[in-house]
């Protein structure tokens, strides 16, 4: 019997997907790893979470939080862009771990576009600007004004170089003039504690990770770094409202896995993330820490996340701020 060139093609194609195919139909057949990249307890940490949990009641395996802290969020990254991309490990990363640490780490370890594919992006973290109680300044202009009397004087605290915090800050220093000491911490937690303590004065932090400590009075908020208030703290102004139009910031969180994952196990996997964000419980857990949701499917996603290294990318080189 002869094969036409059309039914050889159809065969070799065959060969070549069946095996992806049979990858999806399995997935998963272990318990799936969720990686977070910073420490247990902040922000990031809680959302993995939330999602992780619901993940494991629909998708046929429990899927497991995983904490690996270290580097700016690079040594989470590193181990889930070497993992086996077979769906069954995947990471929550942000415009830390996939954008900025390939400009402010020598040595990330990894390619935040190359060696990843894109899950689901979820939405942003807005910053707001807290304070400790006893710092003397009562709003943006009054900051401002003290930094210029010292500059460096004054010390900020942020979950790591080349953070959403860390960045947001800089950007706000080079738009207004002024200088202050960076401090980088390990996560939100630690950072949050030494702000309550007394020994940070003051942080452009992600609003989930100290909400919580500005409706129980333990630090202090002058301002969000978002063109809008936010319906979870309507009595913080935005910088805009306080004469400062250029310097808004928020940080992107997205679910990523490594970048050879089948096509068919990557779409399994981003369904049940979407799926379960779209919980109305879920979308009410997340959305009471503050968090601004977005949800993007992957081809959505994509073209935004490029957009998002370029501008940062600008932004870094504008500032000044060098490798680490």
């Amino acid at each position: 019997m002869t094969l036409t060139r059309r039914s050889t093609l159809g065969l070799v194609a065959g060969a070549v997907f069946a095996p992806a195919i049979a990858r999806a139909q399995s997935f998963p057949s272990k318990p799936i790893t969720l990686v977070v990249p910073y420490p247990a307890g902040g922000p990031t940490d809680a959302i993995a979470r939330f999602v992780a949990q619901e993940m494991s009641g629909t998708i046929g395996q429990s899927v497991v939080v995983d904490n690996r802290a270290g580097a700016s969020g690079a040594v989470g990254t590193r181990a889930v862009a070497k993992a086996d991309p077979d769906g069954h490990t995947f990471i929550f990363g942000n415009n830390q771990t996939h954008g900025n640490n390939m400009f402010l780490l020598k040595e990330p370890g990894y390619d935040a576009v190359k060696d990843f594919a894109p899950v689901a992006g979820v939405g942003a973290f807005e910053h707001a600007f807290v304070v400790r109680n006893d710092l003397p300044a009562k709003n943006i202009a009054e900051l401002i004004a003290l930094a210029k009397a010292e500059p460096d004087k004054l010390n900020y605290g942020s979950t790591g170089v080349g953070s959403g915090s860390h960045l947001a800050m800089e950007l706000f220093m080079q738009r207004t003039g002024i200088r202050m000491t960076h401090v980088p911490f390990r996560g939100a937690a630690p950072l949050v504690q030494e702000i309550i303590g007394g020994r940070i004065d003051i942080a452009n932090s992600t609003l989930p990770s100290v909400l919580e400590q500005i409706n129980a009075g333990t630090l202090r908020a002058l301002a969000l770094a978002s063109p809008e208030r936010n319906p979870r703290a309507k009595d913080i102004p935005t910088l805009r409202e306080q004469g400062v139009s250029n310097a808004d910031a928020d940080s992107w969180a997205a679910f990523f896995a490594p970048a050879a994952t089948p096509a068919p196990v990557l779409e399994k996997l981003s369904q049940s993330v979407m799926a379960a964000i779209a919980k109305p419980e879920i979308t009410e857990k997340i959305l009471k820490l503050g968090f601004t949701l977005k949800v993007r499917d992957p081809a959505a996603f994509k073209p935004y996340h490029l957009q998002e290294i370029a501008t940062w990318e600008k932004i870094i080189k504008e500032a000044g701020v060098k490798p680490e």
